[in-house]
């Protein structure tokens, strides 16, 4: 999914980058309201984070616009300006949400995967997003979790991607460099340890031990296999 982040402050924009990106969000960055404006136009986003005050346009002259030319894109307004009467302002011009600095790496995430939920429901049919099985688990892409009868896991976009790109392929080694340029959409980086940490972090959650993991299995010197 594609993010579009205006925000002036380069320290908050980065900040926010890197968050969105560790979820496995496309993210594009805007310093201001008027180059949010433009590259909105230019490209399709799946949803908007736009501070308030900022140059050339404030967050709300840009809402204004986008709801002029799109009124489904979900927008969520981020900014100092915390009194009741801007986020009452905010969500009359069709804002979905409000978050106030400063904020913290949770909460983001939360907001982020609550609205990816809603904007995600009306697109089962799309490839990618019906149901499938891992292990035990069933794992719902559009609602962002791998459920075991009472027990559900919260997912981020990245883990769903890799845990369908590993399903897909039952009992096969998929080399690190295919996994990776599957659910990150480019080669990757000479020496990271980016996949394999978030295998590592993927364990923690769907398998009984993670320091003997049943499910995803590290064959090494090539890559990752799925035992189902």
């Amino acid at each position: 999914m594609r993010v579009l982040v205006a925000e002036d402050d380069a320290r908050t924009r980065e900040g926010l980058q890197t968050i969105l990106e560790g979820e496995g969000y496309d993210v594009v960055c805007a310093r201001d309201g008027g180059q949010a404006l433009e590259m909105f136009g230019n490209a399709t986003f799946d949803f908007v984070l736009l501070d308030i005050m900022m140059p050339r346009l404030n967050g709300y002259d840009v809402c204004r616009a986008i709801r002029k030319a799109n009124a489904a894109v979900p927008v969520v307004f981020i900014s100092a300006k915390s009194e009741e009467i801007d986020k009452v302002l905010g969500l009359e011009l069709g804002a979905d949400d409000f978050i106030s600095k400063p904020f913290g790496v949770r909460e983001v995430v939360a907001r982020m995967r609550a609205i990816t939920r809603r904007s995600m429901r009306g697109r089962v049919d799309e490839d990618g997003l019906r149901d499938f099985g891992f292990g035990p688990y069933t794992v719902s892409p559009t609602e962002l979790q791998a459920v075991d009868g009472t027990a559900v896991l919260e997912l981020s976009l990245r883990e769903v991607r890799l845990l369908k790109a590993l399903a897909s392929s039952v009992g096969v080694v998929l080399g690190r460099g295919r996994l990776y340029r599957e659910c990150w959409g480019e080669e990757p980086p000479l020496e990271s340890r980016t996949l394999d940490q978030h295998i590592a972090k993927l364990r923690k959650k769907i398998e009984v031990d993670a320091k003997s993991p049943k499910l995803i299995q590290t064959v090494h010197g090539l890559g990752y296999r799925y035992c189902g």
